[in-house]
């Protein structure tokens, strides 16, 4: 499917595969506009959950009984359809987290605390999402370590030229958002990665933006470390995966101890497993890696290559309609961008914005998208926010821009 070919893309099937968007809110029909925060479940997701809640419940790895042993089976393959979902070369290479944001944190803690010391420097984007700021900040404080920002641009392009300066002996570590969640912006964390090895760093990527919405391959996007959410690709709240190079995570000591994690105790010593189970203490999620595995087979289905260009004549829409609505100013303008559209409309608070759209059954977010230092860049202190999904319709495009319409009338 090309842009130009936008009837390639049956959406219309796609939907009745999700049973929360066909709802009313407010007495109208749902126009769900915010899958960068979380995006609806298809029905297989739900199934594959109550069976692994209901007939397959038990705990993993360590039961003799049969159903223990389907629960083990069923999550280590998940952990496979993950590590193929990402492009690894070993499925030892796929952690499961609670989401980006605990991935994010397991490194800080057992990455940082052993390679990040007095001096050195953990270099970001201007445009991280607080999940991947917020970690390296706290980790600086506390190792003695500066944390630098890599700028961009009044599009929201980042500045490679200032990477390549920024980017140098002292650096330690680079992590960078893959896709901006408030700009929509797609970074060419490749050149970074190149950037980074070059000095001797670590590359993290924070995919939680990209990995719902195309082609994800960790080899050719030359990193070292990568995160993504289940909520957002599809899947489960509550489940995601750190996916790293095998032996740099061989070379990580545990995140969290406790069952599971351990290869020998004894009252005076712990000898601890091997990767991964080093980082996966305790009772795993197992309901929500099946189920993330379920959304994962899903998306693979449908294609993200498919996806990505149903989305792309989805923003292409958006940015036209709403670029010809007097006082509204899109926010983020790059020309690599993702199915995310932020903007601000002269006299109308975000929060109001939003508030009256929902009247209208149109869910859109509005706030600083956990994005502050992105919101003091561009001189607001909110946006709101159009996010869309493989499952959104040109229609629902078009209810967006009319419900601005409408509500800025009502203001």
């Amino acid at each position: 499917m090309t842009v130009a070919d936008p009837c390639a893309f049956d959406v219309e099937a796609v939907r009745r595969d999700f049973p929360g968007l066909h709802q009313l809110v407010n007495r109208k029909p749902l126009v769900y506009l915010d899958s960068a925060a979380t995006a609806h479940t298809p029905q297989v997701v739900v199934d594959a959950m109550v069976r692994a809640t209901t007939m397959d419940r038990a705990n993993v790895h360590r039961g003799v009984h049969e159903l223990s042993q389907r629960a083990s089976a069923a999550y280590e393959e998940a952990r496979q359809t993950v590590a193929g979902f990402v492009g690894a070369a070993d499925a030892r290479e796929v952690i499961f987290t609670r989401g980006a944001t605990e991935s994010v944190n397991l490194v800080a803690s057992a990455w940082g605390e052993e390679h990040v010391g007095e001096g050195d420097e953990i270099v970001v984007t201007a445009m991280e999402h607080h999940s991947n700021l917020v970690p390296w900040q706290v980790l600086a404080k506390r190792r003695g370590a500066k944390v630098v920002a890599i700028p961009h641009d009044t599009r929201g392009v980042l500045d490679l030229d200032a990477a390549r300066r920024l980017i140098g002996p002292r650096t330690r570590l680079v992590a960078a958002v893959h896709v901006s969640n408030s700009l929509g912006t797609v970074n060419d964390v490749a050149a970074l990665g190149r950037m980074a090895h070059e000095v001797g760093a670590v590359m993290l990527v924070d995919g939680a933006q990209s990995a719902p919405h195309m082609p994800v391959d960790v080899a050719a996007l030359g990193c070292d470390l990568f995160v993504f959410s289940g909520h957002k690709v599809c899947g489960p709240f509550g489940i995601g995966a750190l996916w790293g190079r095998l032996g740099l995570l061989e070379s990580m000591q545990p995140y969290q101890s406790g069952g599971g994690m351990i290869s020998r105790v004894t009252l005076a010593e712990t000898g601890f497993g091997e990767v991964p189970m080093r980082f996966e203490a305790g009772t795993p999620n197992v309901a929500g890696a099946v189920g993330l595995a379920a959304a994962i087979r899903y998306l693979q289905g449908l294609g993200l290559d498919r996806i990505a260009a149903w989305e792309r004549v989805l923003l292409e829409r958006a940015t036209g309609r709403l670029s010809e609505i007097p006082g509204l100013r899109v926010v983020g303008t790059a020309p690599d961008k993702a199915s995310v559209l932020s903007f601000v409309v002269d006299g109308a608070h975000p929060s109001d914005l939003g508030t009256l759209l929902d009247q209208l059954g149109i869910a859109v977010r509005t706030g600083h998208h956990c994005t502050q230092p992105v919101m003091d860049f561009f001189g607001v202190s909110a946006t709101a926010r159009a996010s869309f999904a493989f499952y959104n319709t040109l229609d629902e495009v078009d209810a967006l821009a009319d419900g601005i319409i409408k509500v800025l009338s009502w203001m």
